[in-house]
């Protein structure tokens, strides 16, 4: 085992390395009247077995999610076509995580990308292709069948990487993903700024990413 505390980074992608996708949500909702974060709304609603839920465990298609999105957001009082709300997902790649992704790799941290994505291709985007690169694995719940905050994918992120869990340092923006990272064991890092974040991961690993 290494001397230091930590042989792991572990990142969320969408609002962590990248943009957040809610500030495009907000946005789809200024340009459409439909109050601000309901979108985020929706998804809180049956949060296991919702649309959400299932088309980031693959279990629906694009064209079932599109109606039945529409469905749960019009029962909430705004129709929102689930193709909309997929086009919104992917913001920018935030240069100063690209900076920090390659200065973690040549200290020789493994780095784990744990996404809940869905089956959608953004590979041709340079900047993301880029990105993804750098990691020594991708776990993407479209493609395992389990998803964050479910236990099984931090469980099998850990598998993968080789890594036991108190030796991981786990960024995600949202809490809900972080409080079962931290009950098996991980360093956790909520993500509000890239700034404020790699600050605190500077403390954990204790190198410069900025």
């Amino acid at each position: 085992m290494s001397d230091r505390p930590f042989d792991a980074v572990f990142w969320d992608f969408g609002g962590v390395i990248t943009t957040s996708p809610f500030d495009a949500f907000n946005t789809y909702e200024a340009a459409h009247g439909i109050p601000k974060d309901f979108i985020r709304g929706v998804n809180t609603h049956n949060p296991d077995s919702n649309a959400w839920a299932q088309i980031e465990r693959q279990e629906i298609s694009a064209e079932v999610f599109n109606d039945l999105f529409a469905a749960e957001s019009e029962a909430l009082g705004h129709r929102v076509p689930g193709a909309d709300v997929l086009g919104c997902l992917y913001g920018n790649v935030r240069p100063e995580m690209m900076n920090a992704l390659n200065v973690i790799r040549e200290h020789g941290f493994t780095q784990a990308c744990l996404t809940n994505n869905v089956n959608r291709s953004v590979e041709d985007r340079s900047d993301v292709s880029s990105a993804m690169q750098i990691f020594d694995h991708v776990i993407e719940s479209s493609k395992v069948g389990v998803r964050k905050p479910e236990l099984g994918f931090y469980t099998l992120a850990c598998e993968t990487a080789g890594v036991e869990a108190d030796r991981v340092v786990f960024l995600d923006d949202l809490g809900i993903n972080l409080k079962t990272a931290r009950a098996i064991g991980m360093a956790t890092i909520k993500v509000v700024s890239a700034d404020q974040a790699l600050g605190e991961l500077e403390e954990f690993l204790s190198i410069s990413l900025r």
